[in-house]
């Protein structure tokens, strides 16, 4: 018997593999939500000094030099209290943090909770995907899907950003993806490509709409445009009949979680919160659970 046979036979190995697979991704997606900001950043630094030399020598722009590489592969990992490179053994998924006790092996600076949660967040949310989609490609495009989530949500609410080098190109796989949809009663994703393509329509223009209609009223930004961005892209996956159930759970979730923030901790009503995690966290569970929900209220009008 083949490992693919093996995996299609055994839901719980297929689920077990997954789940680890999902921790060692998420060691990668914490590179991710540490550097890409960072990237960003430099880019647009570079861009800037650019221009200013230019404009001070009277000289184009391509007379610039930038700054020594760095992106997701260079430079290797380190420390940022002493600078020392990490090693393997010291980069194995919550293992390493847990013999670590969350501290530097060499300066003994504290490391970021955030690694080992969102390490134990990726491979649970993969081992479910996997569990509730089974095996196939379906199941690998869903968890392609989540880990796009999961790096955005933790971009955004580390620096209230969602980059456009991930929400687009998360948009453009569901719509391409679409064009291989199963057919009625298959897998709730991908959808079929007029479904897709009205959902990527409809989800930045609903956010774009509410965007420029609070401005009007209120004379502030209420959102930024990567959150039109990314219900696009989640529109372009989960189909344009996933939109209201998913914007109605992240405006919830997101007004109550402001509610506690301002009762709890006394943050100010002025403080932006990060829209796209909520948007994250409900099109996810939409992927997982949305689909007999919406079928079922859409029947009861339907006959």
């Amino acid at each position: 018997m083949s490992l693919i046979e093996l995996l299609a036979a055994s839901p719980a190995l297929y689920g077990g593999l997954c789940l680890l697979l999902g921790l060692i991704v998420g060691s990668f997606l914490n590179v991710v939500i540490h550097r890409l900001p960072i990237m960003m950043e430099r880019q647009w630094r570079e861009q800037y000094a650019e221009l200013q030399s230019g404009e001070a020598a009277g000289e184009p722009a391509a007379t610039y030099r930038p700054a020594e590489r760095y992106d997701l592969a260079v430079p290797r990992s380190a420390c940022p209290a002493c600078k020392a490179p990490i090693g393997a053994l010291e980069n194995i998924p919550i293992l390493s943090y847990l013999f670590l006790r969350g501290r530097c092996a060499r300066c003994g600076a504290r490391i970021s909770l955030r690694y080992p949660l969102v390490e134990a967040l990726t491979g649970l949310l993969s081992g479910l995907v996997a569990w509730k989609l089974g095996f196939g490609w379906p199941s690998l495009a869903a968890l392609a899907f989540t880990w796009f989530l999961v790096a955005l949500a933790g971009i955004d609410i580390g620096h209230q950003l969602l980059p456009d080098s991930l929400t687009l190109p998360l948009m453009w796989m569901g719509l391409v993806l679409s064009l291989f949809a199963p057919g009625p009663g298959g897998a709730p994703i991908p959808v079929d490509p007029r479904a897709s393509l009205i959902g990527a329509a409809a989800g930045y223009a609903s956010l774009w709409s509410v965007y420029h209609l609070f401005r009007a009223l209120t004379a502030r930004e209420g959102m930024g445009y990567g959150d039109f961005k990314l219900l696009a892209a989640l529109g372009a996956w989960l189909g344009w009949r996933m939109l209201l159930p998913i914007v109605l759970i992240a405006a919830t979730v997101g007004a109550v979680t402001g509610i506690v923030l301002i009762a709890v901790r006394g943050r100010s009503r002025a403080a932006p919160i990060a829209f796209g995690p909520f948007l994250a966290a409900a099109g996810w569970l939409m992927l997982m659970f949305g689909h007999p929900l919406v079928s079922g209220y859409l029947g009861l009008f339907v006959r």
